[in-house]
């Protein structure tokens, strides 16, 4: 008979034992059941803490990262073939922290792709699939900007990101406001109307 207590959350380290890929898993090829909650938490800065403490090999969090989903309740899951695991989300589960632009020679901005790199070393590019969108934190009335990383998940971009992007925008006018927006892979992105 096992001296581990029946009701023991499921052990988060153990979950991602055997994976050895950084980019995401076929999660939503797995339907596992639902093991309950884990003292596992993603700050709004991008940090993981585990029973409060950070998980500090990135690698970790990578593999972690990899099998996170978010599902129809809104709620954040940890899965594996065997096991699903919820966790807590402050806002969003990744953090843009590098911006890169790949500009074509043409005359207009619209050629040019804007690519960004998440705290989990993810690469994403800014196009029809993977959206920016700008909306106000309440009360402070701050910008809130965040792009679609995959399958629901969103990355919120970093302040230094968000002031190199400012600094890419042109204006247009859009049903009769001037908006400041970039292009990437031909696609406007508005960042925000002017006033």
């Amino acid at each position: 008979m096992s001296d581990v207590p029946r009701n023991k959350p499921p052990d988060p380290f153990a979950l991602v034992s055997k994976l050895k890929s950084r980019s995401p898993a076929p999660v939503h090829l797995w339907n596992p059941p639902f093991c309950g909650d884990i003292d596992m938490r993603i700050l709004r800065d991008g940090s993981w803490l585990h029973e409060g403490k950070p998980i500090r090999r990135q690698t970790m969090v990578q593999l972690f990262a990899s099998i996170l989903v978010r599902e129809e309740d809104n709620q954040f899951y940890l899965v594996t073939p065997a096991e699903k695991v919820r966790i807590q989300v402050e806002d969003c589960p990744f953090v843009i922290v590098l911006m890169d632009v790949l500009e074509n020679d043409t005359v207009t901005n619209a050629a040019q792709q804007i690519r960004f790199r998440t705290n989990t070393d993810e690469s994403i590019t800014l196009d029809s699939e993977h959206g920016l969108m700008v909306t106000e934190q309440v009360p402070t009335g701050e910008p809130h900007p965040i792009v679609h990383v995959r399958s629901g998940l969103n990355a919120l971009i970093s302040r230094s990101v968000f002031y190199q992007l400012v600094a890419l925008a042109e204006q247009r006018q859009i049903d009769g406001d001037s908006v400041l927006g970039v292009w990437s892979c031909g696609v406007f992105f508005p960042l925000g109307s002017i006033k």
